[in-house]
């Protein structure tokens, strides 16, 4: 008898599986040799037929542009340098990742730190519009990559909100009285030779914020005329670079330098946290003392 699919009116007793004479196993086990695990091949029996690639490809793709949109909006998202304004630590046409996680849990943008910004107030006001090549077209299609029409800058946060900045012709930044010590400036140039500033206190929820090419830079010093007075809200802030991600031969990460952990940088805070503290602990003896009295 040839072996391959059987018609629907073959009669019982020849099926493989329990014979009319064979009692059920009392726990419900299957005979050794019944079951479906036992049919010829080919004859389509327990077996599920795969769906085509094609079919899965379009469910394929919109995973795939769903998490990308998912990382781009919350995660990460990459950028490409159109200036040379934050040489040599950013040159143009470097890629830089911006991580956007941190800011959706409070964080606030810290000295020293490459942030990415929208454009506060007519920064780029005239500035054309750069030419996107073919790989910042798809990044920008698949949302890893803002589209050229987005306003943002880039540059590297001095000053948060409460710190005192300042910078005379010939001397270096000063924020909150200490100097920085620039190295991470362009070779040759100058603190703020070209556009002094200050001394003035960065008002609450803003930053203020230089390129690493001073003299190259319209950056929050060429700005104290708008409506912002130079400064960045801190909710235009997309996020901070922390790689160089291409080309290959650039690949760093951006780190904070270390002149904005020198002691004494954070002054202006601790003198705001000074009076309640001291009137804290003037308190507490007080409060003893008086609880003391009551009890005798």
């Amino acid at each position: 008898m040839a072996v391959g699919a059987r018609s629907g009116h073959d009669d019982p007793e020849e099926r493989p599986g329990r014979s009319p004479e064979q009692p059920s196993d009392a726990g419900g086990t299957a005979p050794a040799g019944g079951g479906d695990d036992d049919a010829p091949e080919g004859s389509g029996t327990g077996q599920k037929k795969q769906r085509s690639f094609w079919k899965e490809l379009p469910l394929l793709i919109g995973i795939a542009l769903l998490l990308a949109l998912l990382i781009k909006t919350f995660l990460v998202q990459a950028f490409s340098i159109p200036s040379d304004s934050m040489m040599n630590t950013l040159q143009r046409g470097d890629r830089v990742l911006v991580d956007k996680l941190t800011p959706w849990f409070g964080s606030e943008p810290e000295r020293g730190e490459v942030v990415v910004f929208h454009d506060p107030g007519g920064w780029l006001e005239g500035e054309p519009t750069p030419e996107p090549n073919i790989l910042q077209e798809f990044l920008s299609f698949i949302g890893l990559m803002p589209s050229a029409e987005e306003k943002d800058l880039i540059k590297r946060t001095i000053a948060v909100a409460g710190d005192t900045v300042e910078c005379k012709k010939g001397g270096p930044v000063k924020v909150n009285g200490k100097a920085l010590e620039e190295d991470y400036l362009y070779p040759g140039s100058s603190a703020c030779d070209d556009q002094p500033f200050g001394p003035f206190k960065v008002p609450e929820d803003r930053i203020w914020v230089m390129g690493d090419n001073r003299q190259n830079s319209q950056d929050s010093r060429y700005h104290m005329e708008d409506v912002n007075r130079g400064f960045v809200p801190v909710d235009e802030v997309v996020g901070r670079a922390v790689v160089v991600a291409w080309p290959v031969n650039r690949w760093s990460t951006l780190p904070v330098p270390a002149t904005y952990d020198q002691p004494g940088l954070n002054a202006a805070a601790a003198a705001a946290i000074a009076p309640p503290a001291l009137g804290l602990a003037a308190a507490v003896p007080l409060v003893l003392w008086r609880r003391r009295r009551l009890s005798v």
